[in-house]
């Protein structure tokens, strides 16, 4: 359960506060999976604009709820993003009335925002990417390397300082071409639309990629574009009512307004990576990576069922769907979806204080065979009955290199770097010593 007890409506507004079970929190979410098929397939356009409005804002609040109760499991940036675009996207209109101009520039407001963001806490960060060696680092050490990752990180050292060197051309000089007229708006996002693909490519970063293409595709337009990628003709639409002019004015007063902060911190030399200014999470602050380590570290988690330790005793490793752990497996795509644990496994692994929150919790629930814990993995190595002890080390991880691969068809190389929680039984108090500990360390 991730009820976020002791919490008012203003520090984090969610329908949970009126009512919660696990039941309830279960019916939303479905709620929210069968509202967003509905409106994928079109059902905003069946309705008229008064009740496609609506469709919209429901969609918008039941995420919001579950993301101002989720806590760490949905503390990532892409929440927020999928929050703002989701907020705008009630005031886009249907097939009855045309896109509002309005809304489309607070669309291409957020584009900025996301690109500009993120390329200027790069320059301000780590000095790899001012010397465009970041990415000789990158795609071995980001969160969750996909299956072409490894072929990416072995790519000549040249070619990764042109990847550094488009990236900050795409994030810092381009995103001001979105307000340009046509056809420079349209050539801005379709050079933004490519290097999203690339990262799609090379990595995993949930639907973070395909948003932000999503939010460059209604900057292209004009003939040229039009015709180059065979773009169906403006459709005719009828007036638009005056209720309608009037609450998109009004949003875009509000955006405005909710502007001043995000823009303070893009001119700030002490900027936030990712930040919402709002519980409502209307008009936030982004970024990515400001930081990139050199060297990756995982943590393993391992079990026995012997019922005592010996310098004999057999350990067997938990598997992770997307993380990478046993080094003859190929890293697997796994974005648009985000596998929430294995990405704060990436965390854990940089240091314990980012998992003191959830680490103890997740060694009981193995202990315990918890079933719905055991759902989030890609095996249970135990199941008769749940281990006796659990323990996690602390590995560094490297990519093989291509004669490595040939002859022993390993992707990963991996070293022991230490414990990360010693072995502990089923006992609370030891679990959450042991990760205390670590903590400390």
């Amino acid at each position: 359960m991730i009820f976020c007890w002791g919490v008012s409506t203003q520090q984090a507004p969610n329908i949970f506060l009126l009512h919660y079970s696990d039941r309830f929190f279960a019916a939303v979410t479905w709620t929210g999976v069968a509202l967003s098929a509905a409106l994928a397939a079109g059902a905003g356009d069946l309705v008229p604009l008064w009740a496609s409005m609506p469709m919209w804002a429901v969609l918008w609040t039941l995420y919001l709820s579950v993301v101002n109760v989720g806590q760490t499991w949905f503390a990532f940036m892409w929440e927020s993003l999928l929050l703002e675009a989701g907020f705008l996207a009630i005031f886009i209109g249907n097939d009855e009335v045309a896109p509002p101009v309005l809304v489309l520039y607070l669309l291409r407001w957020l584009l900025f925002r996301l690109e500009f963001g993120a390329g200027l806490i790069k320059l301000r960060g780590d000095p790899c990417w001012r010397d465009l060696t970041c990415l000789y680092y990158h795609h071995e050490t980001q969160p969750l390397p996909g299956p072409l990752s490894w072929f990416f990180h072995h790519l000549p050292k040249s070619v990764h300082r042109v990847e550094a060197t488009a990236n900050h051309v795409a994030q810092v000089v381009v995103p001001f071409a979105l307000f340009a007229p046509q056809p420079v708006a349209s050539v801005a996002a379709v050079f933004m639309i490519v290097t999203q693909l690339w990262l799609v490519a090379s990595g995993n970063f949930a639907w973070l990629n395909w948003l932000t293409v999503v939010l460059a595709l209604p900057v292209l337009g004009g003939s040229a574009i039009t015709d180059a990628l065979d773009l169906p003709a403006p459709s005719e639409f009828a007036a638009t009512p005056a209720w309608y002019e009037g609450t998109v004015l009004g949003v875009t007063l509000l955006v405005a307004v909710l502007s001043y902060w995000p823009a303070r911190n893009l001119l700030s030399r002490r900027q936030l990576m990712n930040a919402s200014f709002t519980p409502l999470h209307l008009v936030n602050t982004y970024g990515a990576f400001g930081s990139v380590g050199r060297e990756r570290y995982e943590v393993v988690v391992e079990g026995t069922d012997e019922p005592e330790l010996t310098d004999a005793t057999v350990w067997k490793e938990y598997g992770f769907k997307g993380k990478p752990g046993e080094v003859r497996r190929l890293p697997r795509q796994v974005a648009p979806y985000h596998l929430r644990l294995d990405w704060l496994m990436w965390f854990a692994a940089l240091s314990p204080a980012y998992a003191a929150s959830w680490f103890a919790a997740l060694l009981l629930a193995l202990l315990d065979g918890n079933r719905a814990v055991l759902r989030l993995l890609r095996g249970n190595p135990f199941p008769a009955a749940p281990p006796t002890y659990v323990r996690a080390r602390l590995y560094l991880y490297r990519f093989t290199t291509w004669s490595q691969l040939r002859s022993t068809g390993a992707w990963w190389d991996r070293t022991l770097a230490g414990d990360y929680v010693p072995p502990v039984t089923k006992a609370p108090k030891e679990v959450e010593t042991g990760i205390s500990r670590q903590s400390e360390t």
